[in-house]
């Protein structure tokens, strides 16, 4: 709400009030106001450069800021996918965007100097696990909490998916639940909405999607809360989204190199040999993008893997693809993953 606050301005401010705000605002590349109507529709957008053009060419500082004003500025609706015109808009320097309904009236101020884009999905942080091979860090303290960099696990998980606009965010807990839901409250914090799903039973790493009853969405991103990645969320979704998938997995390529020629044989014949090959193999990386009527297939309470839904798609000859994580990506099993995490995070953005 604080953006808010400082870059609307009514249009019938003048020109001078106008010019104070700006010069008041603390970040250059951001100095722009949003021009409103009394029922909040917005009619254009000024900046300085507005205003000196404006004085250039006979307008004074005591004008209203609607003679100054750009009416041909960029925006967003509050509905809808966006991530291309989004793309566009922070591809031609734009920093501040409007998001507004179908009366034009604002209902948020897209930051692109903080968030990246706005993907139309929610996100289910799956947290609830015991963290066994971790004891004894996680004796007293759940896996997701370990501060990796002097934050937690699961609050870097978090903000990466706030940088790329999620803003409904679902968290399933069960093992010393109260110190995640204690940490992040209902999200306003971070100015999002998080809610909680708490198992009493294990659930396996999908099962607890039966318990959301709708999102304002199709898709859903399903992300295990122990990895430490940099993975670009918007290039899968828009890996997933292109592919026309029912569901997307984040795969981890694993390379195997075999010091020794392998030979190619027809029964005791050889028929070719390739010496020291070097076979990649694609690895499950616990983070998946899916459509969200497939949580249909989750009976309430029940344990179900994502791997479960993975064999049923397969099964029924649905669209099952798999998108190569290229940047950082960790899994937080052992100690020294945790370890190697510690040091890792000196060299790498995870932000």
């Amino acid at each position: 709400m604080d953006i808010y606050r400082r870059h609307v301005i009514p249009e019938n401010s003048i020109a001078r009030e106008a010019l104070r705000i700006l010069d008041q605002l603390p970040d250059s590349v951001t100095r722009t106001l949003f021009i409103v109507r009394q029922d909040n529709s917005i009619v254009g957008t000024l900046t300085d450069g507005d205003i000196r053009r404006g004085l250039l060419n006979g307008l004074e500082i005591s004008h209203p800021v609607s003679a100054f004003m750009n009416r041909n500025y960029k925006f967003i609706r509050t509905q809808g996918d966006h991530v291309e015109i989004i793309k566009g808009i922070r591809d031609a320097d734009i920093h501040l965007v409007p998001v507004v309904d179908d009366d034009n009236r604002i209902t948020r101020i897209l930051d692109l100097t903080k968030v990246r884009t706005i993907l139309p999905a929610a996100a289910l942080l799956m947290a609830g696990g015991r963290g066994e091979r971790l004891r004894p860090f996680t004796d007293t303290v759940p896996k997701p909490m370990l501060k990796v960099g002097g934050k937690p696990i699961l609050e870097h998980n978090v903000d990466r998916l706030i940088s790329y606009g999620i803003s409904e965010i679902y968290i399933s807990v069960k093992y010393l639940k109260e110190q995640i839901m204690d940490f992040f409250g209902d999200g306003s914090e971070k100015g999002v909405s998080i809610r909680y799903i708490i198992e009493d039973e294990p659930l396996g790493t999908l099962g607890s999607i039966s318990h959301i009853d709708s999102i304002p969405y199709d898709d859903i991103l399903v992300m295990n809360s122990d990895l430490v990645t940099n993975i670009d969320f918007e290039d899968f979704y828009n890996y997933y989204r292109d592919s026309e998938s029912l569901m997307a997995v984040a795969s981890i390529p694993y390379h195997v190199n075999v010091p020794y020629a392998v030979l190619q044989t027809d029964e005791k014949k050889v028929s070719s040999f390739v010496e020291k090959p070097t076979y990649t193999y694609y690895s499950n990386g616990g983070i998946y993008l899916m459509k969200f009527q497939l949580k249909s297939v989750c009976s309430k309470n029940t344990f179900f893997n994502a791997t479960d839904l993975m064999d049923r798609i397969i099964a029924d000859g649905g669209n099952l693809v798999h998108y190569p994580v290229l940047g950082y990506w960790l899994d937080i099993g052992r100690p020294h993953d945790y370890l190697k995490a510690q040091d890792d995070v000196k060299h790498i953005n995870l932000s």
